[in-house]
């Protein structure tokens, strides 16, 4: 484990990787995502000193990154006040945990739904982390899954994620506990969800035993997606799978899609470890 300026600098080569790679001056719509990841993306896109980044809309996904995006003197735009239609040109947002097929775990900052909404409307999504967050598998090294509820739904819900083989899932409180639960941007709470160490599609292929749906609590990424979200009062789960979006794109839907197209992890030596769909996992001195 690195020390925590260490740990930044790693955030601050990949955030540089990333906005070299995929930021255009010419792009109408930026989504900015939350974390402290993205704070370097925006200052990599300042560093840029472009004429043409002042007439870009950037659309945050909660109250944090507005700020960011405000306080480095860049034009926002709400997400409910996009034209309809209108696809995001790219998100940059981090994770807390990847996997090798590029699902994620989001929403340690509480954030997730604002963030699956901004993933789900852009052409594509670039996850920016550090070393910590690459894995194999989810939940090797992050402990459970953020899961936004209803309030008034909370208590059931925790009992019907026990019953998926949750051990001791709990809402989210604030740093003082007498301040009671975390509240989101949506005045939801999130439960913290832990679970075996979720399973990918290859790890089922041809295993007689190993299927994923549950079974002494071992869950596949997106059966285990489905069956949470699919629970009464459950507003969004924070594991984003599926098809990314350009995949979705190339089906004929206009549409994002909740994985990233590529994900960049800034590591210890300081260079960039980049994974993208399809492709073998690169290293690169940045």
């Amino acid at each position: 484990m690195g020390s925590t300026t260490d740990i930044d600098t790693a955030k601050k080569n990949a955030a540089l990787k990333a906005v070299t790679d995929h930021f255009d001056p010419g792009a109408r719509y930026i989504g900015i995502g939350s974390g402290s990841t993205i704070i370097h993306v925006v200052e990599a896109i300042q560093a840029l000193k472009d004429p043409r980044i002042p007439r870009i809309n950037f659309v945050p996904t909660g109250y944090q990154s507005r700020q960011v995006i405000y306080n480095a003197g860049l034009q926002d735009i709400k997400f409910d006040s996009l034209p309809p239609g209108t696809l995001i040109d790219v998100a940059f947002d981090g994770a807390d945990e990847v996997d090798e097929d590029l699902n994620c775990i989001k929403g340690g900052g509480a954030c997730l739904y604002q963030e699956k909404l901004v993933a789900t409307h852009a052409k594509k999504f670039i996850c920016v982390a550090d070393h910590r967050k690459l894995q194999t598998r989810l939940l090797s090294q992050w402990p459970s899954i953020p899961v936004e509820v209803e309030p008034l739904a909370a208590r059931a819900v925790i009992s019907t994620l026990a019953l998926l083989g949750s051990t001791n899932p709990r809402i989210r409180s604030g740093p003082m506990q007498k301040a009671g639960p975390i509240k989101t941007d949506q005045d939801n709470f999130i439960i913290d969800a832990p679970f075996k160490t979720l399973l990918l599609p290859k790890d089922i292929e041809g295993s007689g035993s190993a299927r994923g749906g549950g079974e002494d609590g071992v869950w596949e990424v997106e059966k285990l997606a489905r069956e949470i979200k699919g629970i009464e009062g459950v507003l969004s789960v924070g594991l984003f799978w599926g098809m990314n979006g350009e995949e979705m794109q190339k089906t004929g839907v206009k549409k994002g899609g909740q994985k990233p197209v590529a994900a960049y992890f800034g590591m210890e030596d300081g260079s960039v470890v980049i994974r993208r769909t399809g492709q073998v996992e690169e290293k690169v001195n940045v």
